[in-house]
């Protein structure tokens, strides 16, 4: 229930929001701030893709690898949040744009959740041990598919 009130609030919000700065400022401003926001968005989530991808290349591994990655999940988020339009996602992206408040944020986050693991499946059952033989390795006589059996 709760997730079916967000998802009728937050567009009936936005169009609210589209509403009272549209007669605040006018129509053309309006659509322009939604555009300029998009950019932003987009902007933000390149950027955040490349830094990832030279931190890769380069190799960098910090001593906390769990804090640059929340901070880019974080500013992945803030990045998604100004592409939706809308100025009610963009005022819940500015927060995270400032490092401070994505600090607060990850300090938040039990640690263990962040290392949660499953073990590896165990086989259930008897294992059963054979050979087998690569038929792309063997010369096919008569041209017969890899599903026949080769005699000997």
């Amino acid at each position: 229930m709760r997730t079916f009130l967000i998802l009728l609030g937050l567009p009936l919000a936005e169009i609210a929001g589209f509403v009272l700065v549209g007669g605040w400022i006018g129509l053309w401003p309006t659509l322009g701030l939604v555009v300029l926001a998009g950019i932003a968005g987009v902007a933000l989530l390149k950027a955040q893709g490349v830094g990832a991808l030279a931190e890769a290349r380069r190799g960098v591994l910090p001593r906390d690898p769990l804090s640059p990655m929340l901070h880019r999940l974080l500013l992945a988020v803030a990045g998604v949040l100004l592409i939706v339009p809308g100025f009610v996602t963009d005022l819940a992206a500015l927060p995270l744009l400032i490092p401070a408040v994505r600090r607060l944020l990850i300090a938040r986050v039990p640690v263990q959740a962040a290392f949660v693991s499953t073990p590896p499946p165990q086989p259930e059952g008897e294992v059963i041990e054979g050979e087998w033989i690569d038929l792309d390795a063997v010369r096919r006589p008569g041209g017969r598919s890899g599903w026949t059996r080769l005699e000997d």
